[in-house]
Parts: structure tokens; C-alpha cells; sequence
């Protein structure tokens, strides 16, 4: 067997699959056969074979192989060692590698891409992640949600990400006037951020000021169109408003964002009986 000198090849991860290989190989050379494996991290494999009487082929499609981040993600399922995953991560995949293994059909690969973007990548995996949101197993939905946020609050500039997060800790100290405050200074300074204006339209929420929360999380979502916390803020907003029609649409925008929002589901429920009952 040769092993092709390329600079992603891993000579000792195609040694693991050289069985699996070279049994498939002779179901299509008589004989035996020189193999070329090319192994890339994300679980693709492609090979060249030359058969001892000069025939060839090549296997247009990767030979199937679950990725080297599972072997990682099922080892951090017993160890529970976070740090020790993610660094092993590091060492083997780029963001875009782990966006292709985001899009697997192996669940477990699915969840262990999904717990490491949402561990080390930026706000630009945004889109990926907020397609978990939605994605059929429950273990890569909650990944994903847990891991969403985490995104949220790493854009922007050092001293721009430390004001987002003095803003989360005010409001998680009721402080809901500096938070508001310390918000519209990160809106007017930075207004792409949209985490900037959903801390504000939480703030402005918890001081009784529904329109202006209902406008702030209608921008967020303008810039953010995975934020489904502001879309449920803005249903909570329009609610107290009066305004159940308004209030049914924005929850229901929510849960297509993000079906795993349980409190959210019993409202829409709740204000169909509503409206129907009228």
C-alpha cells in the first residue's frame, strides 16, 4: 500500500482503514492490488488502485467513514474532559471542517461538530448553527441552542464583546437602566451587532417599555435572522400589549427558529384558543 504525500493526508488515521478498504477493493480487482489513500480529517477517503494485471479504477465516491471527531466526541462523552476535546479538535479540524461534518448524516459526528463550533468558532458559523436549531435529533438541537448563544456574543471588537458582556451581567443582576444604557451606547457605536440591540430590547422589556423592546427585537432579527429570543421577547412585548395577532405570529416565528421552545409552543397554543374562542 502507498500512502499519498499530500499536505492533509493522515498516514496513521488510513492505516486504521486499510481492512475495511482492501476488502472492498477485492470485490472489484482479482488479486491483489496497490491502494492509494488520500484520508482527510472530516471522513472523506478517496482511493486510486492499480490491480497486479494493469487494470484501474477509481472510486469517484468516498468510501464511507465515520469522521476522526467522533472517535474524540464519544471519548468526551465518558471522560466529560471539555478541555481536552476541544483541544484535540483544534489540533484536527479547521471551522470549515467542522461546518462539513455539521452537515453529516452521522448524528453522533453531527453533535460533536455542532458542541465544538459552538466552543471555538465566531458569529460567522451563525447560519450553521441556527440550521441545528431545527436539525431531527433532540441531542444536536439542544447542542445548538446552548452553543447559538455562545456565538452571539463573540462578534464585534475586544472592547466591543466586553461591553456585551458587562450588558448580560447587568441584566442578569437587574441593573435594567445601566444595561439599557450601556446597550445604546454599543448600538450607536457598532449597530451591525445584533446582540447590542436584543440586550437592549431585553432591558427596555423588563422596565415596562414594550414598544421600544418590540422595535430593538424586530432590528435584531433584521441583522440576526436566527435570534429566536428576540423573537420571543417581541411575542412577550406584543402580548402585553394587546396585540394577540401580533403576538401569535412573533412566537410562531420563534418556534420556527428554534421547535425545541417548549414555553413558547404553550403560548402559541394558547393565543390560537384565544383568537378562535373571538
Amino acid at each position: 500500500m502507498l500512502l499519498a504525500s499530500i499536505p492533509d493526508l493522515n498516514k496513521c488515521q488510513a492505516l486504521s482503514i486499510w481492512a475495511s478498504t482492501v476488502d472492498l477493493c477485492k470485490t472489484r480487482l482479482s488479486g491483489r492490488c496497490i491502494l492509494f489513500l488520500i484520508f482527510y480529517p472530516d471522513g472523506l477517503v478517496f482511493v486510486y488502485a492499480i490491480g497486479v494485471t494493469g487494470q484501474k479504477f477509481t472510486m469517484s465516491q468516498p468510501i464511507p467513514q465515520r469522521p476522526l471527531l467522533v472517535r474524540h466526541y464519544e471519548r468526551y462523552l465518558v471522560d466529560q474532559d471539555i478541555s481536552n476535546y476541544i483541544r484535540n479538535i483544534r489540533a484536527n479540524y479547521t471551522t470549515g471542517g467542522l461546518e462539513r461534518v455539521a452537515a453529516s448524516e452521522d448524528r453522533t459526528a453531527r453533535r460533536g461538530a455542532v458542541l465544538a463550533i459552538g466552543r471555538i468558532a465566531d458569529y460567522s458559523t451563525n447560519a450553521i448553527l441556527g440550521r441545528a436549531l431545527v436539525d431531527s435529533d433532540r441531542g444536536v438541537r439542544t447542542l445548538a441552542e446552548n452553543g447559538i448563544r455562545r456565538l452571539w456574543i463573540r462578534v464585534g471588537t475586544p472592547a466591543q464583546q466586553r461591553h456585551l458582556l458587562v450588558i448580560n451581567e447587568d441584566l442578569e443582576n437587574q441593573e435594567f437602566e445601566r444595561a439599557a444604557q450601556i446597550a445604546t451606547a454599543l448600538v450607536q457605536d457598532a449597530p451591525w451587532i445584533a446582540q447590542g440591540w436584543y440586550y437592549r430590547g431585553k432591558a427596555f422589556f423588563q422596565l415596562g417599555q414594550y414598544e421600544a423592546a418590540s422595535r430593538d427585537c424586530h432590528q435584531t432579527l433584521e441583522i440576526n435572522a436566527c435570534h429566536f429570543l428576540a423573537a420571543s421577547i417581541m411575542g412577550q412585548s406584543y402580548q402585553l400589549l394587546e396585540k394577540p395577532v401580533a403576538a401569535l405570529e412573533a412566537f410562531r416565528h420563534a418556534l420556527r427558529l428554534n421547535p425545541s421552545m417548549e414555553e413558547v409552543r404553550a403560548q402559541v397554543i394558547h393565543l390560537q384558543r384565544t383568537l378562535k374562542g373571538k
